[in-house]
């Protein structure tokens, strides 16, 4: 489900996704189909990780990144759920061909770039 709420979407972000809901900072971004992607694809590792167990990873592994990084953008973009979802939210066929746990491929590959 899709919930449109300028005020439920953190600061610097666009969207965020909470199982079984994705939060968008407006409407606008309903059309944004690679933002979607995206964020369906934090959906569907969620479920792999039966929700609770993937939020505990994805907190330590940002407080892992920020202490490799010492930038919170950078390691916002490095965590490997993200990573996951950034190389592949133009792809529309990858959620239906993504292997289980694929998002272990982004734990150890490069960095993502500073820009």
């Amino acid at each position: 489900m899709i919930i449109c709420s300028r005020y439920l979407v953190p600061k610097g972000y666009v969207g965020l996704t909470i199982f079984p809901f994705i939060f968008l900072k407006n409407k606008a971004f309903k059309k944004e189909t690679a933002l979607l992607n995206h964020e369906y694809i934090h959906l569907k590792q969620q479920l792999e990780f039966l929700i609770i167990p993937f939020y505990v990873w994805y907190g330590l592994e940002f407080l892992l990144r920020l202490l490799q990084y010492k930038n919170w953008n950078l390691a916002y973009k490095n965590i490997s759920f993200e990573r996951e979802a950034f190389a592949n939210e133009y792809n529309s066929k990858y959620l239906k061909e993504r292997g289980f746990w694929q998002f272990l491929k982004y734990l150890r590959s490069h960095d993502f770039p500073s820009k």
